[in-house]
């Protein structure tokens, strides 16, 4: 397509309904209307077109609302309601399936849906939704699906616990595109929230730099870093000339070390290596090194690179054989790791 790209996500929340989520049945409501609202902003900031597709799931799979403009859409209070088992295949193959009928003319369209469960699933192979009645088959239609989606399409789950990612990763679902949400609380399902936003923000930057869908839309971290993401992410390296990379050789603090290195300390000029998981404000500043060549990327797009938004957010140092995360500093008593690095801008 020529001239001005018009972007277009599809994005579909499949929200478990069975008697189970009663407990969180409000908070549900109050999740998806708030997923909503920040669809609807960063739409219009990052100017993209948004539709939303709303599927419920118990003992059957229900659209309530479907391929809606984001603007436009109501509270999902009088939609969501619960009561049943988890018919949790059935809902997968039916959004994917009705969605993949959405015209995608004129436009770069891309599908992203997430499905949100509290359990096991326990009802397709009886629910009138479903292919079929056998459980192993069902499985295998799911995994089929996901892997013959094209590269528009993403599609990702949160599930409650470790058995849950399991089955998941059995139907195919890629292994970054599963989450572990608590759902015996109503913080657990905030979090979730949180974690789906997260994901999106990624997805929606990602998309104005060509990315037109993800098989690690919940990777925050290292893993998320790669060549490709920094093409895509339009960085370009930090010239050598202005940094310098200074081994930790012992426990410090990062002004202490900076000076006894025969720098001096400016606020700010000096970041610690990511080593274990922690919040990162929205105004500190990421570099992301890359180990083979000691290149350094920075700037607003490196944080866009991990996936980031702009807003107090949790992240992992995850191993990644490729790149190291570096966090800005603006502490002067910031206790540095040994054996890890400083990176110091000059």
């Amino acid at each position: 397509m020529s001239g001005n790209q018009n972007y277009i996500n599809h994005v579909a929340l499949v929200l478990d309904a069975s008697s189970s989520m009663s407990h969180l049945s409000r908070k549900v409501v109050e999740v998806a209307d708030q997923q909503i609202a920040y669809l609807a902003r960063r739409s219009r900031d990052l100017d993209q077109e948004t539709r939303v597709t709303v599927y419920v799931f118990a003992d059957k799979v229900e659209c309530v609302i479907y391929d809606k403009d984001v603007l436009r859409m109501p509270s999902l209070k009088q939609l969501y309601r619960v009561g049943g088992m988890t018919a949790l295949l059935a809902a997968a193959l039916k959004s994917q399936r009705e969605l993949a009928q959405t015209a995608q003319l004129y436009g770069d369209h891309s599908f992203l849906t997430f499905v949100l469960t509290d359990g096991q699933e326990n009802a397709s192979h009886r629910c009138p939704d479903a292919p079929t009645r056998n459980s192993r088959e069902l499985v295998k239609a799911v995994a089929e699906m996901i892997e013959t989606q094209e590269d528009n399409w993403t599609l990702a789950v949160l599930v409650p616990d470790q058995m849950g990612k399991r089955e998941a990763m059995q139907c195919g679902f890629p292994k970054e595109n599963i989450a572990i949400w608590d759902a015996t609380s109503t913080k657990g399902l905030e979090e979730a929230g949180q974690v789906i936003q997260q994901a999106t923000e990624k997805f929606m930057v990602g998309r104005a730099q060509g990315i037109r869908g993800s098989r690690a839309v919940f990777s925050t971290g290292a893993e998320a870093v790669n060549k490709d993401t920094i093409e895509a992410a339009g960085l370009t390296p930090v010239n050598p000339s202005e940094y310098q990379l200074i081994p930790v050789a012992r426990d410090a603090a990062i002004r202490d070390w900076v000076i006894e290195s025969g720098h001096t300390y400016r606020t700010g000029c000096a970041f610690y290596q990511l080593s274990k998981s922690e919040k990162i404000q929205a105004q500190k500043q990421i570099a992301v090194l890359e180990k083979k060549t000691d290149r350094v990327y920075a700037g607003p797009e490196a944080r866009a690179l991990l996936g980031l938004p702009d807003v107090e957010v949790r992240v992992k140092p995850d191993h990644n054989d490729d790149f190291t995360i570096f966090v800005q500093s603006t502490s002067v008593n910031r206790k540095l790791i040994p054996h890890t690095r400083l990176l110091l801008m000059l």
